[in-house]
């Protein structure tokens, strides 16, 4: 049997491969999936609390190491190469996280690089930055504030990849650089995207916060007052909204462009546009908008960007209105683009996605530490020194048996323990007079050297005074957060607007408004006529058996609103519709909306705006009708498509639209009975979906159909002047062999 198993594996090795492989969805999920997780939410995509993802602190760690923090600049090639001793990701990713941290890329507000050659820029993705063999870099000056404390055993080292050296685990930002650097960020399963706050208003709100730890949100946006960007621009400031941010760390707000207009060239000069914008986005939208004439006025578009800056043209033509062009290019261009926030960082190893305010009291813990760490530091070096400089002391009393001991000890190894021995000091004592050299070994020199125990004596008691009292070492973080707003603090680059109406865009400003009569038929054709064509018109082509169902003058400004037998209806604007002649057919509504094959039309009202104590009327096959008020379709969004519109329990055969007044509905069945009632007369119901109540009553097998006298008199003719008003329900009256179809 044995021998056969073993045959058996020899003749399907891989059927047996697979089944020693076989592993459950869940353990791969746990063992396979999840560590790749989380080695990219921490190891890659979120920053700490520092401000940094691994790979910027990584990168400019190796530069401070490299003494780049003074002195001139060095090739780029070479910070790439000395930074893969520490981030092996290969080194145009390392060139990539350096370019955006350039002073030449324009992507902070404080640069952390001081750059020399093409760095590209943040606002173009075609404005490629130089190969890394042709660029320099160093440290800006900026950077102190980065490595504040790092050599004092301010933060954590960890070792490298390949256990060769060692980096530090977090940067000991001496202010919060979290919020002052913009960060984006996609991990798996989540991602931040964290805007750039001006460095003075940050360090005003850190030290609000630092001596009232119940500081307000609200008294928060009033020291931090908005986001700050590298690129300037506008914010269109609604205070609720950015309180929700400072709140939960989630939301969004309006940028807009800066822009002005240079009379005597008439052009528009855009100078800054939002920080989530591309230049080269903004002109291809714009030319499009050109090539369809949605932007007339412009005759070209380029981009004058020079070595003064930011630079983007339109040229207008003749008796174009600039205000009128700028309201189109911000409703449809990323001239006005939303900034959308989710301040999603890592503390302590753990994401965390939190308010502004949040942010700043963990910078704030994450600093205490790093100041504590540093103060420790600083102790145990000033006590050790101040322990030497008393041994010191002691044999300044006898300094002729110091040096006799030292010349009687026959072996090197004794000389340490004779001395201590000799004057009763300690290892480390006996050590320190040991290694002074012979011509030190004299009064003068060791009496200067022993006044410095007081001035020790007394730091070492300040910075134990300190480290026992939070108020004092808060007081120590203030007074840093103040120096460095006083040399590296700058104005706001981004202007703050108040929101107001007036600044919203006009959805009307794209086309061109004229009066237009516009035609629907029963079989789904519509079309827009000038009023010279309907004028002229006789009749109108139509589909044979088909004939018009509505017809309107209005003018291109309206909306038109097209009622299914499905129960939805589609909006569409009328001047999304081209101009038609009599003699066409015009556009099929259920191609052109993208309607489902079998839905079709069953009426069209043109409005303005939904009027809320404005009705429609629909009537069903099964002789039922309702009244249903517009309010229940106002929306804040204009919709294009709204499903479940009204009930379809039975099939709707007329929607009927009723304005300020009641209007005569004319409805007949198969059976030639038919009922002229008063709109008020049919029951209103608040419930978009309601069946109705009975209007007409039917036989067992019987349908109606639907129309409104007022509006089709033409068709109707005498025949509805012989139908009686009727109460509701009604079993209508017999109308005689009507030759038409209404």
């Amino acid at each position: 049997m044995a021998r056969k198993k073993k045959k058996d594996e020899v003749l399907n090795p891989k059927e047996n491969e697979s089944a020693a492989t076989l592993q459950p969805i869940t353990e791969t999920l746990e063992k396979n999936y999840m560590p790749y997780a989380m080695s990219a939410i921490i190891s890659r995509a979120l920053p700490e609390i520092d401000g940094f993802k691994p790979s910027h602190r990584k990168l400019l760690y190796t530069m401070y190491k490299m003494g780049l923090l003074k002195g001139d600049r060095v090739k780029s090639a070479n910070i790439v190469g000395r930074t893969m001793q520490l981030n092996p990701h290969g080194d145009a990713s390392i060139y990539e996280t350096m370019v955006r941290l350039t002073r030449g890329n324009e992507a902070l507000l404080h640069p952390f690089v001081d750059s020399k050659g093409s760095f590209g820029k943040q606002y173009s993705r075609d404005m490629a930055y130089a190969a890394s063999r042709y660029t320099e870099a160093k440290l800006d000056p900026f950077c102190q504030e980065l490595f504040t404390g790092i050599d004092k055993d301010a933060v954590d080292f960890v070792p490298n990849y390949d256990n060769t050296q060692e980096e530090p685990a977090l940067l000991p930002t001496s202010f919060p650089n979290i919020l002052v650097s913009p960060n984006l960020g996609i991990a798996v399963g989540m991602a931040c995207s964290i805007c750039s706050f001006n460095l003075s208003e940050i360090c005003d709100g850190t030290i609000a916060l630092l001596k009232n730890p119940n500081t307000t949100v609200d008294r928060m946006l009033d020291i931090v007052k908005a986001p700050d960007f590298p690129g300037g621009a506008q914010i269109i400031y609604d205070r609720e909204q950015m309180k929700k941010i400072y709140e939960t760390g989630v939301g969004s707000f309006k940028m807009r462009a800066k822009y002005e207009y240079v009379k005597s060239e008439n052009c528009i000069d855009v100078l800054e546009i939002p920080y989530s914008s591309c230049i080269e986005t903004i002109m291809k939208k714009a030319t499009d908008m050109i090539k369809v004439g949605k932007l007339r006025e412009v005759s070209d578009v380029r981009d004058a960007i020079d070595l003064n800056g930011f630079k983007l043209t339109f040229d207008l033509k003749k008796e174009a209105n600039p205000e009128l062009v700028m309201q189109k290019l911000f409703a449809a261009t990323e001239l006005e683009n939303n900034f959308d926030c989710n301040f999603n960082i890592l503390v302590e190893g753990t994401p965390m996605q939190l308010g502004v305010r949040e942010i700043l009291g963990e910078w704030i813990k994450f600093r205490m530490k790093c100041v504590t760490r540093e103060l420790k530091y600083d102790l145990d070096k000033k006590e050790t020194k101040c322990e030497l400089l008393r041994g010191l002391a002691t044999i300044m009393l006898d300094i002729d048996k110091a040096i006799r001991i030292i010349r009687h000890t026959e072996k090197d190894e004794d000389v340490v323990p004779n001395l201590a021995a000799g004057f009763g000091l300690t290892t480390p004592q006996a050590e320190y007079i040991a290694e002074i050299k012979l011509r030190n070994i004299n009064r003068e020199y060791i009496f200067n050297r022993i006044q410095e125990i007081k001035s020790l004596t007394e730091e070492i008691e300040d910075i134990k005074a300190t480290l026992k009292d939070e108020l004092k070492l808060k007081a120590k973080i203030i007074a840093q957060l103040q120096e460095i707003k006083k040399k590296y603090g700058k104005p706001r680059k981004t202007e703050i607007v108040e929101k107001t109406e007036d600044a919203l865009p006009k959805e009307d400003i794209f086309f061109e408004n004229y009066n237009c009569r516009l035609v629907m038929t029963k079989s789904g054709y519509f079309k827009k006529l000038s009023v010279q064509a309907a004028r002229s018109a006789d009749e109108h082509k139509l589909k044979e058996g088909d004939f018009v169902i509505y017809e309107e003058d209005t003018d291109n400004r309206g909306d038109v609103l097209f009622f299914t037998d499905k129960g939805q209806i589609y909006r569409a604007r009328v001047s999304d519709f081209d101009l038609s002649k009599a003699s066409n057919m015009g556009d099929y509504i259920p191609s052109k909306l993208g309607m489902d094959d079998d839905e079709h039309v069953i009426n069209c009202k043109m409005i303005y705006d939904i009027v809320p104590t404005h009705h429609m009327i629909y009537v069903f096959e099964n002789g039922k009708g309702v009244r249903v008020p517009m309010s229940v379709y106002e929306a804040k969004s204009r919709r294009k498509k709204i499903t479940g519109a009204f009930s379809t329990a039975s099939k709707p055969v007329g929607a009927i639209y009723e304005g300020d007044k009641p209007i005569q509905v004319f409805i007949r069945s198969d059976a030639n009975k038919a009922m002229l009632i008063k709109s008020s007369l049919i029951p209103e119901k608040t419930t978009r979906t309601a069946a109705g109540v009975q209007l007409l009553q039917l036989p067992k097998k019987g349908n109606v159909k639907v129309d409104i006298a007022t509006e089709r008199i033409d068709l109707i003719g005498e025949e509805a002047a012989k139908c009686k008003k009727l109460a509701i329900p009604s079993a209508g009256t017999l109308i005689g062999q009507l030759q038409f179809d209404i």
